[in-house]
């Protein structure tokens, strides 16, 4: 019989995050991972597979647990508000990063994407999913009427996809409210371009 593995999947995949995440993936060493996670060389290896695997691992986790996360709570709300809401986390996020990590999966698109397919690809399915996010709640307010009709709503949902990773980049480099809010600000301000307040 297999022995079972004596640590927890969870901890040990939020560490390999931090680590991935604070370091990237090329200069990330396996020794760093080890030294992370607290794991020996052979229980990463028997459990994650090579510092690639372990990487996309590490980058699905991150996934669930931020991006996913988000997505389920703000779908709880309103349409407008949950566009609303999904962008105030961003920016609370973005001054909170001290370390100026941005978001791991807009890294992993800017350092492997481009070189990598099956990542590529990855990547493209979690963006997929934020902008179908973005597309229901965009239909549903037009629908409403507390989101403006009058551009498309898979025009709108594209635009405020290009926001959140612009947002993201731009906030490793300027992590200041007054220029992050300003571009989310202008993107929301297409969402409510001649629809009346609610009384």
């Amino acid at each position: 019989m297999a022995r079972p593995r004596e640590f927890d999947e969870a901890v040990v995949l939020d560490a390999a995050v931090q680590c991935f995440w604070r370091r990237g993936f090329e200069a990330t060493s396996v020794r760093d991972l080890i030294e992370t996670t607290g794991l020996t060389g052979a229980s990463l290896y028997n459990a994650f597979g090579d510092k690639r695997a372990f990487y996309r691992r590490a980058l699905g986790h991150y996934v669930e647990e931020s991006i996913a996360d988000r997505i389920r709570r703000c779908e709880a709300l309103a349409p407008r508000a949950a566009v609303g809401a999904f962008f105030a986390e961003i920016v609370k996020r973005s001054l909170n990063d001290g370390e100026r990590k941005g978001c791991m999966l807009v890294n992993a698109a800017l350092e492997l994407a481009p070189h990598d397919a099956e990542l590529r690809q990855e990547v493209a399915t979690v963006l997929d999913q934020i902008e179908a996010f973005f597309l229901r709640c965009v239909t549903a307010g037009q629908a409403d009427g507390t989101i403006s009709a009058a551009l498309p709503a898979p025009a709108l949902a594209s635009h405020l996809l290009g926001v959140l990773l612009g947002v993201r980049v731009l906030a490793r480099v300027r992590p200041e409210p007054a220029v992050l809010e300003g571009v989310i600000g202008g993107a929301l301000a297409l969402l409510d371009a001649g629809v009346e307040p609610a009384a």
